[in-house]
């Protein structure tokens, strides 16, 4: 794979618990979750402006900045510009906010005074990779066609980030997104170097095995799964895709838990290291709002599945036969 950005542990650590995702969290646990990920080799690390209303970047740089900045890797995204705003603005399925609201803008001008705005929230010199943030159909509806046509046009965030890239502030770019139709459109229209994409390529849906992996394998361009325990539920949670999961959901689940059951396995673990088979698979980061997320997320990662349990998955039909199988191996 032809990489710009810095190289990314296979682990990293998505930035939404630090952003007070479902839950409100201290600063003391926000310091401790990061310290934690750093303690446990995981060197790559993912925020937002949207996570909080600039919270989780906030608590980012204050976690990271006594680090040295050449050791780790360091994502972020652009769409959302931050206002003052000084009653906060609370939007789901986050419960803490900064005192800012946020207005979204897909443009070149924005892109730029966007991360110019996340450098000063992190006080960190640079920002490694960019993602364009929510440009989805998921997330717009009816208005996805526009706001993509703006980001990809002339002057839109697309031509910006190509040269914030050829200027050197940043290393890479590319989406930060829940479906996949914007990033195949992204790789048919621009240069992107890596994608960020939540919740699609997991244990319950391999949707991009179908079209975007292939075209980003073609392309050299790399995938960081996001939310790869679908909003917490293949860990034991209630919430799928950021709503409550529905029966259907639940069923497989209870399915995928009974394989995993007849085989001693943690199905979370088995969640974790899915993904990273695929060799267009540049890392996986849950997220965590305590360091016994975090130190759990790395323990996850190291326990031995044998090939009996994924051949199981394949034999029920859960995993499909194009996925590629994890070896057994260490991969964080």
């Amino acid at each position: 794979m032809n990489q710009r950005y810095r190289p990314i542990t296979r682990l990293g650590m998505g930035g939404t618990g630090l952003g007070d995702m479902y839950h409100a969290t201290s600063e003391d646990a926000a310091q401790a979750a990061v310290d934690a990920s750093w303690d446990a080799g995981i060197r790559y690390f993912d925020t937002a402006p949207h996570y909080g209303a600039g919270l989780s970047e906030h608590r980012f740089g204050q976690a990271l900045r006594r680090r040295p900045r050449d050791a780790y890797t360091l994502s972020t995204k652009v769409g959302r510009l931050l206002k003052p705003h000084p009653a906060g603005d609370i939007e789901s399925p986050f419960v803490g906010t900064l005192p800012f609201k946020r207005v979204f803008d897909y443009t070149a001008d924005g892109v730029r005074r966007s991360i110019e705005d996340s450098l000063q929230r992190l006080a960190l010199g640079h920002i490694d990779i960019v993602y364009v943030h929510d440009l989805s159909p998921d997330y717009f509806g009816n208005e996805f066609d526009r706001n993509f046509a703006i980001a990809a046009g002339r002057g839109g965030a697309f031509e910006g980030l190509v040269k914030l890239r050829e200027e050197g502030v940043i290393k890479g770019w590319g989406l930060g997104v829940n479906t996949v139709e914007p990033c195949l459109r992204a790789l048919q229209q621009s240069d992107p170097d890596i994608f960020l994409l939540a919740g699609r390529y997991t244990l319950m849906e391999t949707t991009p095995l179908d079209a975007l992996f292939p075209l980003c394998a073609q392309r050299g361009a790399g995938v960081v799964l996001g939310g790869p325990f679908n909003s917490g539920f293949l860990a034991g949670g209630d919430h799928y895709d950021y709503a409550p999961a529905t029966p259907d959901k639940i069923a497989r689940r209870e399915r995928l838990q009974q394989v995993a059951a007849r085989h001693g396995i943690d199905l979370a673990a088995a969640a974790l290291q899915f993904g990273l088979a695929h060799p267009v698979v540049a890392a996986t980061i849950p997220g965590a709002s305590s360091p016994e997320h975090a130190k759990r997320n790395a323990a996850l990662m190291e326990v031995a599945i044998p090939a009996q349990f994924w051949q199981e998955l394949r034999a029920e039909g859960l995993v499909p036969e194009a996925a590629p199988l994890p070896d057994g191996k260490p991969v964080l």
